[in-house]
């Protein structure tokens, strides 16, 4: 019987598979392979050799990725800081009123995020709707807080907050309320609640919700050339200029492999110490 299942399992998931290798797996194999091919060529028939790994060196291009790396670290902790709080009551507290803020928040995700943060430019700009209207009431004008770092990593903040905030209201939610309730019986304080049992017991959610922060973060290009300007470079910024206007697409499938392997192994690390049999109701 279990041997009836497997092969049904096994048929089932043939069609999700093929479509992965066809539309993930070729692809990255493709890019894989530009990689590995002289400078400015267009075809995966010449001689293999590691240029575009030495100039990501040379020129400078690990400056744009620990940038976007950095920035990536700091919106996530941002958004485990702010999220926290919210997710706990929607998982604990609200109630069936956790089903309007979800709704809120997920209409947020049917405005594409280009407009959205052309939005943010329109009232923080100089002249803007904030710094217009306070130096018509007050004569009294500020610089805009736009093209820094503070800003583009606001704007990750602002457009990822859904990809931490519902992997950890359902990792809260997975945290039993007699735990808590007996560690409080026993003189636990909130601190030593919040650490050694919600943090803890959560810490799938916690991973998830960082991961995908993160993730996308970390390859994020409108933030930082809608709100950042030219002030900082991100690594997706050069990826995108290597494969357009510098017509260099060895230098840009580099730079987009080496964000992969990044990317890709930290996440993995991530998965590896995530129960997802838990997460997905199936442990009894």
């Amino acid at each position: 019987m279990k041997s009836l299942d497997n092969k049904l399992g096994l048929l089932s998931s043939l069609p999700l598979t093929v479509v992965l290798l066809l539309s993930f797996l070729a692809p990255m194999m493709v890019v894989a392979l530009f990689s590995v091919m002289p400078q400015k060529v267009f075809s995966l028939g010449n001689t293999p050799d590691f240029s575009s790994y030495a100039v990501f060196f040379q020129q400078g291009y690990y400056k744009s990725l620990l940038w976007s790396l950095g920035m990536a670290l700091a919106s996530t902790i941002i958004l485990l800081i702010v999220c926290w709080p919210l997710s706990y009551a929607m998982a604990k507290v609200f109630g069936r009123f956790s089903i309007v803020l979800t709704i809120a928040v997920v209409m947020s995700l049917f405005v594409s995020e280009n407009i959205r943060l052309f939005g943010w430019v329109l009232t923080l700009m100089k002249g803007g709707l904030i710094e217009g209207h306070f130096r018509a009431l007050t004569g009294v004008g500020f610089d805009s807080p736009l093209y820094g770092v503070p800003i583009i990593v606001f704007g990750l903040v602002y457009v990822y907050l859904p990809f931490m905030l519902f992997p950890l209201a359902q990792g809260i939610a997975m945290v039993p309320d007699d735990t808590r309730q007996a560690a409080y019986d026993l003189g636990a304080t909130r601190w030593q609640v919040l650490w050694q049992i919600e943090v803890p017991l959560a810490a799938p959610g916690i991973v998830v919700g960082s991961l995908l922060s993160f993730v996308l973060a970390a390859g994020a290009l409108a933030e930082s050339k809608i709100l950042g300007g030219s002030a900082i470079i991100a690594i997706a910024d050069d990826i995108e200029t290597a494969f357009t206007f510098g017509q260099n697409w060895p230098l840009g499938s580099a730079l987009s492999m080496i964000l992969i392997f990044i990317i890709g192994g930290l996440a993995l690390f991530g998965v590896s110490k995530v129960d997802l049999d838990a997460i997905m109701g199936r442990k009894r």
